[in-house]
């Protein structure tokens, strides 16, 4: 078996790329760090008899991730972990940087998902996970480009599973959305959390276990399942207050 993890070099991704190591998995680790991303496999390499290759490539490019299906196309279970988020008044953010977020986040995951599972459906097997967030569920003032990102990412997926169901195919496909969990997010989107934080190894323990039973949403954490119900109950109007006021206290 062979799982091709994006965004491995930290947090979920490189916990996830570990758990399924230990579990059988061949893998390919993808991230921009490549010093990191030798670590990982120095560290993998040291405790499985598993094959573990790296990419050291930036995702953002289109171009690049044609590249890696091009590279590796042949694989049982795909990732897509890699992302970033923007904090801050959308007049005032960076245009270059929300750009290469929507590449990154939405672009990425949609030329891989694609991909990949054109493959996958050739052979009826396989399986996709898309880290979305519990931000794709509800608006996100002052995190408006990261939010966004996110309900893409849960639309497509919902989208595609039931075209797989239409179709009878035996390809899986998941969405991963955790609230705050303790990662490099927090540094790169000059944010800090009001609600406490999940520890990345928790969240990718569980992530595996629930991908592994067949879930489709996977939300880890009681208070996010509540956050999740809340933002389909509640007015889109009441949710954006809500949301903007809990941004605003973790703006640094």
């Amino acid at each position: 078996m062979k799982a091709l993890v994006t965004g491995a070099s930290s947090g979920i991704g490189r916990d996830i790329a570990k758990i399924l190591c230990e579990k059988g998995y061949d893998i390919i680790a993808v991230a921009r760090d490549t010093e990191k991303l030798e670590s990982l496999k120095e560290e993998l390499s040291s405790k499985f008899p598993r094959e573990i290759k790296t990419i050291s490539m930036d995702l953002a490019v289109a171009d690049n991730c044609k590249k890696l299906y091009e590279a590796e196309p042949d694989i049982d279970l795909l990732i897509n972990n890699a992302g970033f988020g923007i904090c801050g008044e959308f007049t005032k953010t960076n245009l270059d940087k929300e750009i290469a977020l929507i590449n990154t986040n939405i672009q990425a995951i949609h030329i891989l998902t694609k991909l990949y599972l054109q493959n996958m459906k050739s052979k009826d097997k396989g399986q996709i996970l898309n880290v979305a967030s519990i931000a794709g569920f509800m608006p996100g003032p002052l995190m408006a480009a990261y939010y966004a990102s996110k309900a893409y990412v849960v639309r497509l997926s919902e989208a595609i599973r039931e075209e797989l169901k239409k179709s009878k195919s035996h390809v899986k496909i998941s969405i991963l959305c955790p609230g705050p969990v303790k990662t490099n997010f927090n540094k790169v989107a000059n944010v800090e959390f009001a609600v406490k934080s999940l520890s990345s190894e928790y969240v990718a323990k569980y992530t595996i276990k629930q991908m592994e039973k067949g879930k489709f949403y996977i939300i880890p954490g009681f208070t996010i399942k509540l956050a999740k119900i809340g933002s389909k109950i509640a007015p889109t109007s009441l949710v954006s207050k809500i949301s903007y006021k809990m941004q605003k206290r973790k703006i640094q």
